[in-house]
């Protein structure tokens, strides 16, 4: 949800928002949140959990929101009119901000055992969530699994920002967006619907996309591999993006260490050549995005037992055959789908790298990056990327990989014709 900061606030006014408070150190960043809503005209219904009381008061919530706030699922005046759903549906959006991993981890396993589980279990309306947490805390498999589940399941996110900690010393990714980011992120999800927008959150629907992901092994032995230090997350980012705007996505998996993502078609690979083999399996398709760092060469024959290491014999001898080029077999293919989408990653010379990537490959967009060792991009959580086309280059700001993957995906969106039944394009909607 990049850019939202910048969007003004127009559609809060006269909105209600149900916003849940979970516990954590952030939880002082709602009192300011909530100001920011309700000066924009909005109703401001607060639900605090245990531990966010231990970190802000209700009586300070309730003051600013000038509600009552509502905290206990057993609540006999609250609940004699089965007031958790009341809460659920009396609202047009839900924000929760912070979300902690615990309630993430509710949330996209479907438990309700307080009231703010209930409610997010209950409503019907938009949820858009703030997540807050220790970096290696938000870095952990079983986080990124229930954000990609979460995804999956229609939640919006926004953030979180990289900065300090309230740990001292600490630094990373998990510091929950700003107040005013997350005021213009539930703007932007209330903002009315204006002619063709009903199909404006899935404009992918009755599409079909292939996206390769993360590093292939090519064996040496049974024991050693040629690969890289891809670890896959802006190809399964992007995947699940895809998937979120209606397509039906093939993501054709190097091996990798990330939960498969929830609502996309998986296949899992190890080398260049079944990676190609399976793209192919899987046409045609609309969309082909080959994000996959894709080993270049293989040895020509790989030894079928361990090669051992001799005294005085030196090191072994490698003879290295070419791989085969998965994006350019792609985009020259009889089958080329409509949209192809190289990635680049470069250490020296990126856009000229990129460019002649372009020219080469029949690519209509190559997403350009310099993955240079102190970037952190090559198996890191953020990215930033160039978009090179026919028509020249747009530079995007550093984003982490999951908000690379959304504006990719709509970016896709707004390229293509309609799909088969719809009446015009994303493009002209935009």
């Amino acid at each position: 949800m990049d850019g939202f900061a910048e969007q003004d606030l127009g559609s809060l006014s006269g909105r209600r928002i149900l916003l849940i408070i979970a516990g954590g150190i952030a939880a002082y960043k709602s009192l300011d949140l909530i100001r920011r809503l309700r000066a924009a005209g909005a109703e401001v219904r607060p639900i605090m959990t245990a531990g966010a009381q231990a970190f802000v008061t209700p009586l300070a919530v309730g003051a600013l929101a000038a509600d009552k706030v509502f905290t206990d699922l057993f609540s006999r005046e609250d609940e004699q009119d089965v007031g958790h759903i009341r809460l659920a549906r009396d609202c047009d959006l839900v924000l929760v901000a912070p979300v902690t991993a615990d309630l993430m981890a509710k949330m996209a396993h479907g438990l309700a055992d307080d009231l703010a589980s209930t409610v997010l279990l209950a409503t019907d309306r938009p949820v858009l969530i703030a997540p807050a947490m220790n970096p290696v805390m938000w870095a952990k498999a079983p986080t990124q699994r229930n954000l990609m589940q979460l995804k999956a399941d229609g939640i919006h996110v926004v953030g979180p920002g990289i900065g300090e900690m309230a740990e001292a010393g600490e630094r990373g990714e998990g510091r929950m967006s700003e107040p005013a980011e997350i005021a213009a992120a539930a703007a932007a999800l209330l903002r009315p619907a204006g002619a063709g927008d009903a199909r404006r959150d899935r404009p992918l629907a009755g599409r079909r996309a292939i996206v390769t992901s993360g590093p292939t092994h090519e064996p040496i032995d049974p024991v050693r591999y040629i690969a890289n230090r891809s670890s896959g997350r802006q190809g399964h980012a992007i995947a699940a993006a895809l998937a979120e705007l209606g397509a039906d996505v093939t993501l054709v998996s190097g091996p990798v260490t990330l939960a498969d993502p929830a609502g996309v078609t998986v296949h899992h690979v190890e080398t260049a050549r079944e990676m190609l083999d399976a793209v192919l399996a899987a046409l045609p398709a609309d969309i082909a995005v080959m994000v996959a760092a894709v080993a270049d060469w293989r040895v020509d024959t790989a030894a079928g037992e361990k090669i051992k290491k001799k005294a005085g014999e030196g090191a072994p001898l490698l003879s290295l055959t070419e791989n085969p080029d998965i994006l350019k077999t792609i985009g020259h293919h009889a089958q080329r789908p409509a949209m192809v989408v190289g990635f680049a990653a470069e250490t020296q010379s990126v856009l000229d790298n990129g460019r002649a990537k372009l020219a080469s490959k029949g690519a209509d967009l190559i997403v350009a990056n310099d993955v240079s060792a102190g970037t952190g991009i090559m198996g890191g959580p953020r990215n930033q990327v160039a978009i090179l086309s026919a028509a020249g280059v747009e530079h995007w700001p550093e984003l982490d990989k999951s908000a690379v993957a959304d504006r990719l995906a709509r970016l896709i969106a707004q390229r293509l014709s309609p799909a088969p039944g719809q009446e015009a394009s994303a493009a002209q909607d935009a």
